[in-house]
């Protein structure tokens, strides 16, 4: 096993190691020299598209065409992407892997699952006319600058709002680059620009001329961490100053005759110039190292290294981590050193082993800490084995130690491995690991459909992988050549039991392929109406989605269905599937009552329910407040009713019809008596009439409506009581019968406070015994009176209750009675 400093080399005081990830990347047909060539950040997919600007070999037309190729770090094509949207400016990655390509014309595609599925939209601020001339990227989103010079910021990719920078000076710009948002005091891009011999610092409100000289700048290369620039001059001098600008940290002269094709910054400590297959690693204090190839090689800065890509090779530049220099420098004596030789002689049963335990006793811990986060730092298996079993061993000599880091690391490194395989082609490291999150990881896992993989670590690290098996399903639905039948089943197989299946994004994958059917079945299976219907409505499902929502009992769902139907469809169609369901008509009723009562017309009418269309028009007739509209809404009603038969539709046109007439009269007493008679009920007309001392006109209503007779009598005893008519109600008491009875007389007069008049009544109630008409001749104050109809039956019991209800006058009469009654006996 060769040592784990093999592949170190020292750059002033630092250590720097290229680790060689993968070999015979790609065909040797490639020409890379003739492709521009982007890295997503954390060990992600590269995307290669031919360089419009320089001549290829002609290898037939299938390769003319020009393509968007996305490749695993090993070499393996995750998806082409044919491409015919013109010239490409702008060619880069977000930290979530999606491609961004960005046209001459300011049209940005964002490709989110290396798949091909985009989505689109424009840069404007005249992008289209004065074109995109290059673009630079950050995790995060964007800036593009034009042919006229102007800078456009896309901040965030996932909500798109580009926005216009403050516009540098029209002059040549002979490099650029961008500070992100999160690196910045004002938290919103800078953008540097070279122009002229100077550096101008562009944002959204200002462009400030840093005044620098030795300009011009072939090459600027802001730092991960936003803290550093590296400038390049055109005599091939290396510039590293602060961000600000304040301070110049160190400087090379790379004696180039050519200025390099790439500048990037390998972490935050070193900066790299490569040429076509040379490469210069500069540290700090003008300190360098040169690395030569075979081929051409390009640059894919990460945050913590620079992949280093040739047809042959894939290899990962860093700066040797700290815990890993301590433990591997040769003739280190740091207790993690010894301890790992510790390891070495106890395999070898030498006793030397124990002498290396006693001497590093006091620094167990630390030991033992370095190890375990040196294992994670660690690409080669042997030697992150090694590092573990130190750990393990100097742990278990250690009476208290939490091995949770240890565990952590364990997860990671088992993680990292399998990931790191060539056949999957995510040669990360554990910084990028643990920047990008398990949770990332997966969902990169499955857009490159290496399901077994993801739901084997989803299950390691106990995450949900429900996920997971949707993607799967989505993929199945839309890829597969089998019939509809037999891949619904076999999704259904797959998922059913498993807990939170969304069958509807499986079905939806379904529709938008066109498989409409095979989108039905799936959504059979759905067990949330509310993720069902939405989609049904999209298909043009309306009747089940109707019955789905009736089905989980969720008004404010039928609502949203009826919405949504009333909202695309003519009304006979919106009708036809509504009135075959009570439940959806009465809704659809009780929301029209209140908000749409065209509607409700329409929905009686198309129902064939004359006899609510026409209470509908009646309800309206009476909030009119001109007469003859009242009339004619009534007359709409009475048509409506015209050819029915049923009893009780002809009952209601003829209260129709007497409505409309009883306006007429109201409005004619209006007119003659100016009075307000419009809107009253029949009733009230005659009993307002009677009030107002108009009692043949009441009567003549009486008459010609067919008031029946006891509710005219009653409505004439309470007029002429209202009116005090006492004369009036004296001619009535000498008629022989009242339908209504004499008694109401008595009551509604006695109310009024008029007792003698009340009293006239008494006698006339023959229906009441002798004991009720005494009383009510008591009510009236004549106790007298009230004595008499209790000698009539004899009641002595009575007449001697009453005497204690008499007065002094009246008492004797009473006495009187009593002695009269008990001499008789």
């Amino acid at each position: 096993m060769s040592s784990p400093t093999a592949n170190w080399e020292k750059v002033g005081d630092r250590f720097y190691r290229k680790v060689k990830l993968y070999d015979a990347v790609f065909d040797q047909d490639l020409e890379l020299e003739n492709y521009l060539v982007t890295g997503a950040p954390y060990g992600g997919a590269i995307a290669l598209y031919r360089d419009e600007g320089k001549l290829h070999n002609y290898r037939g037309t299938q390769t003319a065409k020009a393509s968007i190729d996305i490749y695993s770090c090993s070499g393996k094509l995750i998806r082409r992407i044919n491409w015919d949207k013109g010239s490409i400016r702008g060619l880069g990655w977000s930290e979530d892997e999606r491609l961004l390509v960005i046209t001459e014309d300011g049209t940005v595609r964002s490709y989110y699952d290396l798949q091909g599925d985009f989505t689109q939209f424009s840069l404007g601020f005249g992008a289209e006319e004065h074109k995109v001339k290059a673009c630079r990227f950050w995790p995060s989103g964007f800036v593009a600058i034009l042919s006229n010079n102007h800078l456009v910021a896309v901040t965030y990719h996932g909500e798109p709002r580009p926005k216009l920078l403050a516009a540098p000076p029209g002059d040549e710009v002979h490099s650029w680059a961008v500070i992100p948002p999160a690196y910045t005091l004002s938290r919103s891009v800078e953008v540097l620009v070279a122009i002229g011999q100077t550096i101008y610092v562009v944002d959204s409100s200002e462009a400030e001329d840093r005044v620098l000289p030795n300009g011009p700048f072939k090459h600027i290369s802001v730092s991960p961490n936003g803290l550093y620039v590296t400038l390049y001059t055109e005599d091939g001098m290396v510039w590293v100053i602060t961000s600000d600008f304040q301070n110049k940290i160190g400087e090379y002269e790379s004696k180039a005759k050519t200025p390099p094709k790439d500048v990037q910054w390998c972490g935050n400590d070193a900066v790299m110039l490569a040429w076509e297959d040379e490469v210069h690693l500069i540290g700090p204090n003008g300190a360098s190292l040169k690395y030569y190839f075979d081929g051409w090689v390009h640059l894919l800065p990460d945050v913590d290294g620079v992949r280093l890509i040739t047809n042959d090779v894939s290899e990962f530049l860093q700066k040797v981590p700290d815990c890993t220099e301590r433990v591997f420098k040769l003739g280190s004596t740091s207790p993690a050193s010894v301890l790992l030789d510790a390891v070495d002689q106890l395999e070898k049963k030498s006793p030397k082993a124990d002498e290396n335990v006693r001497l590093i006793r006091s620094n167990l811990p630390d030991a033992v800490g370095t190890c375990v986060q040196a294992a994670g730092y660690e690409f080669d298996v042997h030697w992150q084995k090694q590092l573990l079993k130190a750990a393990s061993f100097g742990k278990s000599i250690l009476d208290f130690y939490s091995s949770d880091d240890f565990v952590d690391i364990c997860e990671a490194i088992r993680i990292l491995n399998a990931v790191r395989d060539y056949k999957i082609g995510l040669p990360m490291s554990y910084d990028q690991y643990r920047r990008l999150t398990s949770e990332k990881l997966v969902q990169r896992l499955i857009n490159r459909h290496e399901y077994l993989l993801a739901i084997r670590i989803s299950n390691y690290l106990r995450l949900p992988v429900n996920k997971i098996h949707v993607h799967w399903a989505s993929e199945k639905v839309r890829n597969s050549t089998e019939d509809e039948d037999t891949i619904c089943n076999t999704v259904v197989s797959k998922l059913n039991g498993k807990p939170g299946i969304s069958f509807e994004v499986i079905a939806r994958a379904a529709y938008d392929e066109g498989r409409s059917h095979l989108a039905t079945q799936l959504l059979n299976h759905e067990t949330r109406a509310g993720k069902q219907v939405p989609l049904l409505l999209s298909m043009e499902e309306d009747e089940i989605a109707l019955d789905k929502a009736l089905e989980s009992g969720d008004t404010d769902l039928v609502f949203f269905v009826l919405l949504q139907l009333k909202k695309k469809l003519p009304l006979a169609s919106f009708f036809r599937p509504v009135t075959n369901r009570p439940v959806a008509t009465a809704l659809v009723e009780s929301s029209a009552r209140d908000q749409d009562q065209e509607l409700l017309k329409d929905l009686y009418y198309q129902d064939d329910r004359r006899l609510d269309g026409a209470n509908l028009l009646f309800s309206e007739a009476l909030d009119q407040t001109v007469p003859q509209t009242k009339i004619d809404k009534l007359k709409l009603a009475v048509k409506l009713l015209g050819d029915s038969k049923d009893s009780t539709s002809v009952l209601y046109s003829r209260s129709y019809i007497e409505a409309q007439a009883l306006i007429r009269v109201q409005a004619s007493l209006d007119h003659d008596l100016d009075a307000h008679y419009t809107g009253l009920s029949l009733n009230e007309t005659i009993l307002r009439l009677i009030k107002t001392g108009y009692g043949k006109r009441a009567a003549k209503l009486q008459s010609d409506f067919k008031v029946p007779e006891k509710t005219w009598w009653w409505l004439r005893l309470r007029g002429l009581v209202a009116k005090r008519d006492w004369g009036e109600i004296e001619e009535v008491s000498k008629q022989r019968r009242s339908p209504i009875g004499w008694e109401a007389f008595y009551n509604e007069v006695l109310g009024a406070g008029n007792q003698k008049l009340a009293a006239v009544f008494v006698p006339k109630c023959t229906g009441l015994s002798a004991q009720e008409r005494s009383e009510m001749f008591v009510k009236c104050g004549m106790i007298g009176k009230a004595g008499e109809e209790l000698v009539k039956v004899k009641d002595l019991n009575g007449l001697e209750e009453l005497r204690g209800k008499a007065r002094a006058g009246e008492a004797a009469e009473i006495e009187r009675m009593i002695a009269q009654f008990r001499s008789r006996r």
